[in-house]
């Protein structure tokens, strides 16, 4: 888990080209259909439209009996033709019969007895004059929405009601704009999963945090493998977008995504710098991919790289270390799931620094910082392998290499679990008051102006 750079490499990418060319070289993913279950918080990119009236059929609103004409109704058969004078049981929901003209309430009727001693409907109990008027307590046959009507604009972000809705128009699926699903492979022989590592060993920061962060930033968290050090396992699973490898383990996350599905990116840590253990590079290579980005003029997280592969896959190769990791996420990995999912690239915001920074030159510096009286003052414990500063910080302030004095405005940016970065104050344009002046005695004796020509 080292950030060394790569021998003889040359970190060619300034922070900000990084960003722009991992948004530029992505296309976005094309719309398709997804099953309803699915489709929670995608954007919709086809209009939802009615394929039948809504609702489809005339239904009772009330529990008790439809009925045809006025009372006494003489008892039918439940859904039989109601000829004038009948009734026939119902609950809500129900398909009003044919011949029905309106619905009475249970607690409007009762069942009483003819002068035969049959059983006929009266009106009773709770009934009010005049009850039931015709099409009282019946939901007409298209009273939602008409075959034909548009139920969900295209652009919608769908929420649980959306769903619903589109389940209750008698769809199973919706066709919505492109999303990246992203797979993990996280590598390291000394990392342990779980428990107090020893010496030697570190804690895998990466499995628990990785795919929620991406799904904050737009893609769709898939499988996690875990291989050590060997190229052999590294380059077998690169080669598959499903993979199997021998010594692998292979975890599914929840809810599980379709496994047939191929990844549009996969997220590799560690093997970045330029130890024998860090493979990508040469993985990248001998699977016939090319580097997009191989380095960044940037601390932490310089040796991170962007790759594709010919399958049009790309790999995102974040260092070992976590915060160095997640910096180089939230740097190129950003603008590239912006890209895929049809977003756009977050721009820079900027705050006030609370503090004077050294130049560092050739190199953009993130740092992690808390606001303090609206000032951005950086965090501690922000080092390569540390995390205790970020998970305390309000956003990341990108300091150039030049540095940046007290009270100087500094580009900044949220981060994806955080508070949006509270908007800089315009200046007040407040009226000029006119200079007062002394009171006092006019100074005596004439004034001497010489010194102005000096």
């Amino acid at each position: 888990m080292t950030e060394a750079p790569h021998p003889g490499h040359h970190a060619a990418h300034t922070w900000a080209e990084a960003r722009q060319r991992a948004f530029e070289v992505a296309t976005p993913i094309p719309p398709s259909p997804v099953p309803l279950r699915r489709a929670l918080g995608r954007v919709l990119a086809k209009d939802v439209v009615a394929v039948q009236d809504m609702p489809h059929y005339a239904s009772s609103a009330m529990d008790g009996w439809a009925v045809n004409g006025s009372g006494p109704w003489i008892l039918s058969e439940r859904d039989h033709r109601l000829a004038p004078h009948q009734a026939s049981p119902i609950v809500t929901g129900g398909l009003i019969p044919p011949g029905a003209k309106a619905v009475l309430r249970s607690e409007s009727g009762v069942i009483a007895t003819d002068d035969d001693g049959l059983p006929v409907l009266v009106l009773g109990g709770a009934a009010k004059p005049g009850e039931p008027r015709n099409g009282q307590h019946i939901r007409k046959a298209g009273e939602e929405a008409a075959a034909g009507e548009v139920l969900i604009k295209a652009g919608t972000v769908l929420n649980p009601a959306h769903i619903a809705f589109a389940a209750l128009a008698g769809l199973d699926e919706l066709n919505v704009l492109g999303k990246p699903l992203v797979r993990f492979l996280l590598t390291g022989s000394e990392v342990v999963t779980s428990g107090v590592p020893l010496p030697g060993q570190v804690r895998d920061t990466f499995g628990p945090q990785l795919g929620a962060v991406v799904e904050m930033l737009g893609g769709i968290a898939g499988e996690q493998t875990r291989v050590g050090d060997d190229y052999g396992q590294w380059l077998a699973a690169l080669q598959e977008p499903e993979p199997h490898v021998a010594g692998a383990e292979l975890i599914r996350p929840e809810p599980a995504v379709e496994t047939e599905v191929p990844a549009d990116v996969v997220i590799t840590t560690g093997g970045t710098g330029g130890s024998a253990t860090d493979h990508l590079r040469r993985a990248v290579s001998e699977l016939g991919g090319r580097l997009l980005i191989d380095g960044i003029a940037m601390r932490p997280g310089h040796p991170a790289v962007l790759a594709e592969l010919p399958d049009g896959r790309f790999i995102l190769g974040l260092p070992g270390n976590p915060l160095a990791a997640m910096m180089a996420l939230l740097t190129i990995g950003g603008p590239l799931l912006a890209a895929l999912g049809h977003g756009r690239m977050d721009t820079a915001q900027d705050v006030p620094c609370g503090t004077m920074i050294d130049p560092d030159p050739g190199r953009t510096r993130l740092m992690p910082f808390k606001l303090l009286y609206g000032l951005a003052s950086p965090a501690g414990h922000s080092a390569a392998g540390m995390m205790r500063g970020l998970a305390a910080a309000d956003g990341v302030m990108v300091v150039p290499p030049h540095g940046v004095q007290l009270g100087d405005m500094v580009p900044a940016f949220a981060l994806p679990w955080g508070k949006p970065l509270p908007s800089p104050k315009p200046a007040e344009d407040k009226p000029r008051k006119p200079p007062v002046r002394a009171r006092g005695k006019a100074p005596a004796g004439p004034v001497d102006w010489s010194a102005l020509d000096a």
